[in-house]
């Protein structure tokens, strides 16, 4: 048991290590001010899916009913945090994003109408989700307490549809046996559990097949896709929508609407496409689209007009880095 805590606490620290090695390596190495955000985030991306694989690995196991519970507890004080930083499915899709920038092949835009339905219909997949258990329950009754206790705890049986807001949080390297085995390492995708759970049989495999491709090719040339309509991301954002939590969120973008030129800058590089940041006029920026990428606050060319505060305090604000580029042209030119 010792040999075993002192184990998890190095690779702790191990994590910890290379996460730090990591930052410190991108704030050294890139000095382009308008890409060291986003290298930082793939860098704690990478380190956060190796905390969750290292989480899902512990024995005994966390009880899944606990990590929902502490998911929304985050949330409430971190917002979409885990959605623009940490969640595995999005590092996916920002890692194909990257491929299509390195082949140089232009992203597609969707309609503001269609983005908005789409934000607005993940409430509606969240609450089809959250009442499915009462259905389940009703027709299949866990037969004691006990059981029921313990199938809420690992979010089985009727609860099991809980398990789909948490989907995301399951790295797509796992340390049990996946949907795809390449030799030793076990494969996983979001969901797909469960849609082999619900859909059994060779309709289930298919509209599994079918879900992965749709899926990785919509990701390939839209933005965070499916971060649009994440039933996961509607979960953090219905939260926030109680005006009781309003002020709870501690971690935000502020704007400073007299230093705002409305250049639209902000609006062009929302990898989700979030126009609140462009269409409100100042102070804390409220909307549940927003995952505090920090893309709006990276690429705003105007000193302090875009701020990214924990509390009172700024952790990350905007520059003038148009003005650095030049002085760094005309040094080269020199």
């Amino acid at each position: 048991m010792a040999g075993e805590l002192i184990g998890s606490i190095l690779s702790l620290i191990v994590l910890v290590g290379l996460g730090t090695a990591g930052v410190l390596t991108v704030l050294i190495w890139k000095k382009n001010r308008v890409a060291r955000v986003t290298f930082l985030r793939f860098v704690i991306q990478a380190v956060g899916l190796a905390a969750l694989f290292f989480l899902f690995s512990l024995e005994p196991s966390i009880p899944l009913l606990y990590v929902l519970i502490t998911w929304f507890t985050v949330t409430l004080f971190l917002g979409r945090f885990f959605c623009g930083w940490i969640c595995p499915f999005a590092f996916i899709m920002d890692i194909e994003s990257l491929i299509r920038k390195t082949l140089k092949i232009r992203h597609r835009l969707l309609p503001d109408k269609l983005n908005i339905a789409l934000h607005k219909g993940r409430y509606l997949i969240l609450a089809v989700f959250l009442l499915l258990p009462l259905a389940l329950w009703l027709l299949n009754p866990p037969p004691n307490t006990a059981s029921a206790v313990m199938m809420a705890q690992l979010l089985a049986g009727p609860f099991r549809p809980y398990s789909i807001i948490i989907d995301p949080l399951i790295p797509f390297v796992v340390p049990w046996t996946g949907q795809l085995v390449l030799g030793s390492v076990n494969l996983s995708y979001p969901y797909i559990g469960n849609i082999l759970t619900f859909v059994e049989a060779t309709p289930g495999q298919i509209f599994a097949v079918v879900f992965v491709a749709v899926t990785l090719i919509g990701a390939f040339f839209v933005r965070r896709v499916w971060c649009r309509f994440c039933p996961a991301g509607a979960s953090i954002a219905a939260l926030n929508k109680f005006k009781a939590f309003k002020g709870v969120p501690l971690l935000y973008i502020e704007k400073d609407e007299e230093k705002c030129p409305k250049c639209g800058v902000c609006k062009r590089v929302c990898p989700v496409q979030v126009n609140d940041v462009y269409e409100q006029k100042g102070g804390k920026i409220g909307t549940s689209q927003c995952m505090l990428c920090a893309r709006c606050v990276e690429m705003c060319p105007y000193e302090d007009t875009l701020k990214i505060k924990f509390g009172n305090k700024p952790v990350f604000k905007s520059r003038n880095w148009l003005e650095s580029s030049i002085v760094n042209e005309e040094r080269k030119i020199e």
